[in-house]
């Protein structure tokens, strides 16, 4: 089984960038398809973006797409989230996750790992 730890929250104005990271260990990481969600206080736990085992499909919220890019090294166990433009609506624990199979979930019930969150702040 595949255990994550996400790293790489902070707090940072709007328009500035972060980049969280998302370390696993096991030997069949790149079998997994990973996904990046996030919630925020009162609200639900929303999918953000989300990649194939080998990394050749990416899927994003439309609340991200164009500003966010998931990436992954195999070779490292380990994704990536890029956020760039970051917004004050973007404020949320952001949680790594992993399933097995081949379809990237949107669905947050669909994955069987995740780690602990890491908190990202935007300030206006």
């Amino acid at each position: 089984q595949v255990q994550l730890v996400e790293s790489g929250g902070g707090l940072v104005q709007a328009g500035d960038s972060l980049r969280l990271s998302c370390a696993a260990s096991g030997r069949t990481f790149s079998t997994y398809i990973m996904g990046w969600f996030r919630q925020a206080p009162g609200k639900e736990r929303e999918f953000v973006a989300g990649i194939t085992g080998g990394g050749r499909s990416r899927y994003y919220a439309d609340s991200v797409k164009g500003r966010f890019t998931i990436s992954r090294d195999n070779t490292e166990n380990t994704i990536y989230l890029q956020m760039n433009s970051l917004k004050p609506e973007d404020t949320a624990v952001y949680y790594c996750a992993a399933k097995q199979g081949t379809i990237v979930d949107t669905t947050p019930t669909r994955y069987q790992r995740w780690g602990q969150g890491t908190q990202v702040t935007v300030s206006s």
